[in-house]
């Protein structure tokens, strides 16, 4: 058969020509192969096309699941001790939607949730999504001003609230002055707020163990209140005309830059997800997964609830915000097949194992789980395996956008993989490497650029906000819209997709660009260093130099120093990638990070240069 035959009929997209001789078309011939081979000849890859997409609204979906599992365990709330089958938690649902429904929510509400991992939370999440209101979870870190905007951003007309915000590390917080702010007159009966015109209702959970008394704040409903009257009634709901491609969620992203906006999510996105990550898991209604990472953030809400209730498997909630001791100790008590979690709270897990604050044993139900947030260093890696028995740990990769998780590892996945990779694109996903100056240049396989994913896991658009919507969300030259995440990434020829980190993460020193997590790998498997994060900042010789921010792990009489750092990165990598600036965090500080453990790379750049700032002035006036 001759080159244009061949040629003809693999295709690749039209991209090959047919009219090559000579040396070039043996050159287009191999790549011919590639592709008939499976490998990829650019960097441009598609997901499976099965199993097929879900057509259904998230509520109606559950009931299936319902029908099938409604013996079975569903949720585990060991702070609350609580627990709901599927029939229960189907029930609870009900009554609470049927509560929300004679106070006025109904379709398209915006409905604010500002609570921690809890029972509640698990329960107003079906109320909702089965009455077509819009759930828009609130970050429990979110002060007065950052509620008010949410709010008011979206013409917020509820808002179901916990008497106290409860935080890593953290006292419990009071979220009575909040309400003090955001509501006229908490001792009227009716409910006025300038500051957000369009709020109707504040729902309370009591959380406080009596520590907050709201009794005499007539304009202030109460969870407790609302369910008791309709508890008997757990019938389903009347038909509700809801379709699987409105908006069913709205999630203020939680990147790592200091402005969130808030992204549109579907019916149809947010349930085919759920089920997609839980099918590349392996969930079966027997597996008992651990989720501290919070449900007000697509990790909790997506990764954890939504892939085990596809899937009639139980989720467990540890605590209301991240605990590492509650966390290890579920693990061990409910005998979890499963856990999930960012970098910075296995680190703090495996600490608390490695220092025998936790016992060692008890961890042999676990197989599986999901590391995600950001990358997670192959030495945290191999220390899950070993210590955890988290031998088919997988990979996530996503964005709020995308609703979220667009790449992701399997359980068989070799090592290497599952260290080095986020694993190949999810079912009716596709990706591309473009250059991200010119977003309509796909790069050569294996080059870095920007990843830019479509399908059906897009988000609808930023509400009310066309202008950012317009940035990230790109037509190409056919109509087919692509979200432009802002990370850089690689695709292999055999489809793994590898991120390297934020575009504008990366360090250019006099020309050359830097990758933080090269560094940051390197690092951490020295035994001196328990965490480190490693950005750039302004340098008058270079553009920029290379700054590590490092937590030193306790070590008795010996403590890594600045020139240990630097001796270790000069040995194990290259002088351009030792760092020129070392700042050591003391036993009381820690990484400024986001709700779901990713680190804020722009706070630490601007404290560092606050403190070379300092350091100048000092020796200045010496």
């Amino acid at each position: 058969m001759s080159y244009t035959g061949i040629i003809t009929r693999l295709g690749s997209r039209g991209r090959i020509s047919c009219r090559k001789s000579g040396f070039e078309g043996k050159r287009v011939l191999q790549q011919a192969f590639l592709v008939k081979r499976g490998l990829l000849t650019e960097s441009y890859a598609r997901g499976p096309s099965s199993p097929p997409l879900i057509d259904s609204t998230v509520g109606d979906y559950f009931a299936k699941i319902v029908a099938e599992c409604g013996d079975r365990t569903a949720v585990i709330s060991r702070h609350q001790n609580d627990r709901a089958t599927y029939a229960s938690l189907d029930t609870r649902s009900n009554a609470l939607a049927r509560g929300l429904a004679s106070v006025g929510v109904g379709k398209g509400e915006r409905v604010g949730v500002m609570l921690g991992n809890s029972m509640e939370y698990a329960v107003a999440t079906y109320a909702l999504f089965k009455l077509g209101a819009i759930l828009v979870p609130l970050n429990l870190s979110f002060n007065t001003a950052q509620v008010i905007a949410a709010l008011g951003h979206l013409e917020s007309s509820y808002l179901l609230i916990s008497t106290e915000s409860n935080l890593p590390r953290k006292k419990p917080r009071s979220n009575i002055p909040l309400l003090d702010d955001l509501v006229e007159d908490l001792y009227k009966s009716k409910l006025e707020s300038a500051l957000v015109p369009s709020l109707k209702k504040v729902i309370m959970v009591d959380n406080s163990e009596g520590r907050v008394d709201i009794s005499s704040y007539k304009s202030l409903m109460s969870y407790s209140s609302i369910m008791s009257e309709l508890a008997a009634d757990g019938r389903p709901l009347p038909p509700q005309n809801l379709s699987p491609h409105e908006i069913v969620n709205i999630q203020f992203t939680s990147g790592t830059t200091s402005m969130p906006k808030a992204a549109c999510l579907s019916h149809h996105s947010t349930l085919n997800n759920g089920s997609q990550i839980g099918d590349r898991m392996l969930l079966t209604p027997d597996d008992i997964v651990c989720c501290p990472p919070p449900l007000f953030h697509c990790f909790g809400s997506i990764l954890g609830y939504m892939a085990t209730a596809t899937h009639g498997s139980a989720i467990v909630f540890p605590s209301e915000s991240f605990n590492a001791r509650a966390v290890l100790e579920a693990v061990q008590e409910e005998k979890c097949t499963a856990l999930h979690g960012v970098p910075t709270m296995f680190l703090e897990e495996l600490s608390m194992i490695e220092e025998r604050e936790i016992s060692s044993e008890g961890f042999q139900h676990l197989r599986t789980g999901i590391a995600a947030g950001s990358s997670i260093p192959s030495e945290i890696m191999k220390k899950l395996h070993r210590v955890l028995n988290l031998t088919e740990l997988t990979i996530c990769y996503g964005m709020t956008e995308t609703s979220p998780v667009s790449a992701m590892t399997t359980t068989d996945d070799p090592i290497d993989k599952r260290i080095y990779s986020v694993g190949k694109l999810m079912p009716h996903v596709e990706a591309k490497i473009v250059d991200p100056v010119n977003k309509k240049d796909i790069l050569p396989i294996e080059a870095r650029g920007e990843l830019a994913v479509s399908g059906y896991l897009l988000m609808k658009e930023y509400w009310a906000d066309p202008e950012k919507t317009a940035e990230v969300m790109i037509p190409d030259e056919s109509g087919k819209v692509w979200m432009h995440t802002g990370d850089e990434a690689s695709i292999s020829p055999d489809g793994y997709i590898t991120i390297t980190g934020r575009i504008k993460d990366l360090i250019i020193r006099g020309g050359e660009n830097i990758h933080p997590l090269e560094i940051e790998n390197c690092l951490l498997a020295n035994d001196g260093v328990a965490d480190v994060s490693v950005v750039g900042i302004p340098d008058v010789r270079y553009g920029e130099a290379v700054a590590a921010f490092v937590v030193a792990r306790d070590q008795g009489s010996k403590t890594v120093t600045a020139e240990d750092i630097k001796q270790w990165v000069r040995e194990k990598l290259s002088n351009h990638l030792i760092p020129k600036h070392i700042f050591f965090l003391g036993p009381s500080e820690s990484f400024p990070k986001t709700a779901s453990g990713k680190i804020q790379k722009f706070k630490l750049r601007e404290k560092a240069i606050a403190l070379l700032a300092k350091s100048t002035v000092e020796i200045a006036s010496a």
